[in-house]
């Protein structure tokens, strides 16, 4: 029997860039665009808004009744106990987070997050239905069979305790293109996507696998990189609930 094609999938992730009045701002914006959007648009595909943590109960409240997901930027490794600052994953997933986004680039500079870190939180997401989303991708820019190499490591340490059946979303962000003018070239994305699809731990794993990318991605771009990703993971270029929908409308009809 024919695997079924995964469903295509797009989001947001507003760092630490908005104040609680633009998050609010940017969220009624996106959805009064999709209001007015093609009635099945968001049947087609998954959308999803990661905010700060201090918006994301308020933005779940907002997004309530539709069908755009909303995520964290971060989850503890722990349900529970005395690990003060951290963020729960039970408790994210108790007020109606759907996706945790971990081991972001960002976090292991600043934070020191080894590939241990984000394989414990990647657990935890999963173990209280949570979907993880886990950020991987070379430190410095060369050929793509080097980038797919280093990605391998991580990729094989994220799901070595992920539950075999558990959905998990990797998001290839090369570090040398985050923030970056230019994303990193179609040509290297689609080699090291493809080499990350090709992993055994990826392949033979019976829950969805879907890579998303991520690294100065904005409109007109999934088009060129769709042989080897399932969508796009979006930074300041979303940032403009327009350019989000544009993006949108790419990711569901190319």
């Amino acid at each position: 029997m024919a695997t079924p094609p995964r469903r295509r999938i797009v989001g947001v992730s507003t760092k630490m860039y908005f104040s609680a009045a633009r998050t609010r701002r940017y969220v009624s914006e996106l959805l009064q665009i999709l209001t007015s959007s093609p009635p099945d648009l968001l049947a087609r595909l998954d959308v999803f808004v990661i905010p700060d943590h201090i918006t994301l109960a308020s933005v779940v409240s907002q997004l309530a009744g539709t069908r755009v997901l909303v995520g964290a930027q971060d989850a503890s490794c722990e349900d529970a106990g005395p690990f003060t600052g951290e963020a729960s994953p039970a408790v994210l997933a108790e007020v109606g987070c759907r996706i945790v986004e971990l081991g972001h680039a960002e976090r292991r500079r600043l934070f020191g997050e080894t590939d241990r870190d984000v394989a414990r939180k990647a657990a935890a997401a999963a173990r209280n239905g949570l979907t993880p989303l886990v950020c991987i991708g070379e430190r410095a820019r060369g050929e793509a069979a080097a980038a797919a190499g280093e990605c391998r490591v991580q990729v094989e340490a994220a799901l070595a305790d992920l539950p075999d059946g558990a959905d998990v979303i990797l998001a290839y962000e090369p570090v040398w293109a985050i923030g970056a003018a230019e994303p990193a070239g179609a040509d290297h994305v689609v080699s090291v996507t493809k080499a990350i699809r090709a992993l055994d731990c990826v392949r033979r794993r019976k829950g969805t696998t879907r890579i998303l990318y991520g690294g100065s991605a904005g409109p007109g771009l999934f088009a060129k990189l769709q042989d080897g990703v399932d969508g796009l993971f979006l930074g300041r270029f979303a940032h403009d609930p327009a350019q989000f929908y544009r993006t949108i409308l790419e990711v569901a009809t190319a």
